[in-house]
């Protein structure tokens, strides 16, 4: 009896906790159940309380096309993917990949955010799960009618929170204490549109992979445009599988979440390892192609300290880390993502740029070219394999489009796009500068036109705008793994700091911007896009997947691995020849 009382009596505490409002949502999409901690010595309650966390730096805009990073791929609360090593992947890639993305603060991660203790410390103290879980159940079933109203509502108010009257003493909520979310309809997040979804993909997709396109037929001949054909085509084929994967479990997110669902969390922690040096090798690519860009435009720049000459290349490289270097300490991001969104313009430009000289300006399309090059085939497939390495995005963008079914065309149009782009580039810089190519067709563009300079400072200004976007999700995955006593601010920025000049040492060291694309496209790309995704869906969906799924599973696997195996030691080989 006494203990039926006692219940009610907190029951009716907590209603008037609620109707005097220290609450503003209940439920809310994106806010923990928190107030005022009287007694910061207390007890944490072993007890299933909803909410995802709140970021405590400044206030962000959610874009239309991201998603919270800490939901489900229907909407409901985390599951134990996201609560394993990287939590910050879904929303640091977001903001990469998203043509309009969230605001991004410094302490905006789960285990950066400081929260305080949940009511339920202080007003369930004692009491079991099933009493608060029950507690936070509605009484009545909703109707369809009445979850598509609570959803509306709780749009208007994941922007709302009520701050306490003094600060408190904050603490992240145990994932072991969040309950489940009402309703089943799709996630109000879920907004991205079918043009939207492309134009992230297309975004992603084209990069400065396309300056070298030109190159990798005076590698491999033109029978090597058949390879980026075939790549474009087995790419497609691994998205759609990445799909699949998804949809089989409820609350998978991202890649990571991928390969935990296939091989644990040693799957997780692999493929999230993979992903962050893919990012990372691309941050030095950034930095080679600025050195290299520049010092064609300023080829007599050179710079003394004491008894130490810096030429064109070393100088502008370390000048580029100094200004890309502060846009890693942002707090928020949105603006960067809003300039990077003009990736695809800048492609667009470069080769409209590409073929205003060959026409226009006379250059002319006379150079033929060999048919097959074998020798340079296996750079030819690290260059081609180069563009298509989108696909640790990908999860991120169907998990954000409003109407799932269209991905397969998604991916198609944005695949299909950025071939024709890659195409269309590789064709005419080839048949303008034939056996003289470059590994970057900017570099063969006559100094003396306008339209030469257009596109150079077009290549020269978008990396610079993408720098800070693509090594954020590294930084944030390292600042996750810092003691919670370690993670200040100075010390966040002594970190980012020193993944940045690690990237000029690295492009310092390996100054050939060729040869590392071929290598990053070779070892990590044919891993991402055509290894893992066949090999994660084989292993999730093992029992019912059909027989020639496994046939073409395992084909494309090989091709994977033994595209890997060769164009890896020829990139290698080719490093190491150049010293």
């Amino acid at each position: 009896m006494s203990h039926f009382l006692s219940y009610h009596l907190r029951l009716l505490l907590f209603c008037s906790r609620v109707e005097q409002g220290t609450m503003k949502s209940l439920l809310g999409e994106e806010h923990s159940f928190i107030i005022e901690s009287d007694d910061d010595e207390e007890d944490p309650t072993h007890g299933d309380a909803g909410a995802a966390e709140e970021d405590d730096g400044s206030s962000s805009d959610s874009s239309s096309c991201a998603t919270p990073r800490a939901r489900g791929s229907d909407g409901s609360h985390p599951n134990s993917y996201t609560n394993q090593w990287p939590q910050s992947y879904r929303q640091s890639i977001d903001i990469l990949s998203s043509v309009q993305s969230p605001s991004l603060s410094f302490l905006g991660t789960p285990t950066l955010s400081r929260l305080s203790n949940s009511f339920l410390n202080s007003s369930f103290r004692g009491k079991t799960p099933e009493i608060i879980s029950n507690l936070v159940k509605p009484l009545l079933r909703l109707t369809t009618s009445d979850e598509q109203q609570q959803q509306h509502e709780d749009v208007h108010k994941s922007s709302q929170y009520l701050l306490p009257s003094k600060k408190p003493s904050l603490q992240q909520i145990p994932e072991n204490q969040k309950a489940p979310a009402i309703g089943h309809g799709p996630s109000p997040y879920q907004q991205c549109s079918y043009t939207q979804g492309a134009m992230n993909g297309i975004n992603v997709l084209c990069g400065v992979g396309i300056l070298s396109t030109p190159y990798a037929i005076k590698q491999g001949g033109w029978v090597g445009l058949v390879i980026l054909v075939v790549f474009a085509v087995l790419a497609w084929y691994t998205g759609v599988l990445l799909r699949h994967c998804l949809d089989s479990t409820e609350g998978l997110q991202t890649y990571p979440d991928i390969g935990h669902a296939a091989f644990g969390t040693y799957g997780r922690i692999a493929i999230s390892i993979i992903l962050y040096v893919e990012l990372y090798a691309c941050c030095i690519e950034y930095l080679i192609l600025e050195s290299d860009n520049l010092s064609k435009l300023f080829p007599n720049v050179h710079i003394s300290i004491g008894g130490l000459t810096l030429n064109s290349h070393v100088f502008f490289a370390i000048l580029t880390t100094l200004i890309v270097m502060p846009t890693t300490w942002l707090r928020d991001l949105t603006c960067l993502s809003y300039i990077s969104a003009g990736g695809v313009v800048a492609t667009i430009l470069l080769v409209i740029c590409l073929f205003w000289i060959g026409v226009i300006d006379d250059v002319g399309f006379e150079n033929k070219g060999s048919m097959l090059n074998l020798p340079g085939i296996p750079i030819a497939i690290g260059l081609y394999g180069y563009c298509y390495s989108g696909h640790g995005v990908f999860p991120n963008i169907y998990s954000s489009l409003k109407n799932r079914n269209q991905f397969p065309s998604i991916m198609f149009t944005c695949i299909g796009l950025s071939t024709v782009l890659y195409a269309a580039a590789a064709v005419m810089g080839y048949k303008m500068f034939g056996e003289s190519t470059e590994s970057q067709f900017t570099l063969n563009l006559p100094q003396n036109l306008v339209v030469s300079k257009i596109a150079i400072w077009a290549t020269v200004a978008n990396p610079i705008t993408k720098y800070a976007l693509t090594i954020t999700p590294l930084a944030m995955s390292l600042e996750e793994l810092l003691p919670r006593s370690q993670q200040k601010y100075s010390n966040i920025i002594l970190l980012r700091s020193a993944l940045v000049i690690s990237t000029l040492i690295v492009a310092l060291s390996v100054p050939f911007f060729a040869l590392v694309m071929a290598l990053i496209g070779s070892l990590l790309a044919m891993l991402v896009t055509y290894i893992l995704p066949c090999a994660c869906f084989l292993a999730i969906l093992k029992t019912q997947v059909a027989w020639y799924q496994v046939v073409v599973c395992s084909f494309i696997i090989v091709v994977g691995v033994t595209c890997a195996c060769v164009g890896t030691y020829s990139s290698i080989s080719g490093i190491i020849q150049n010293y």
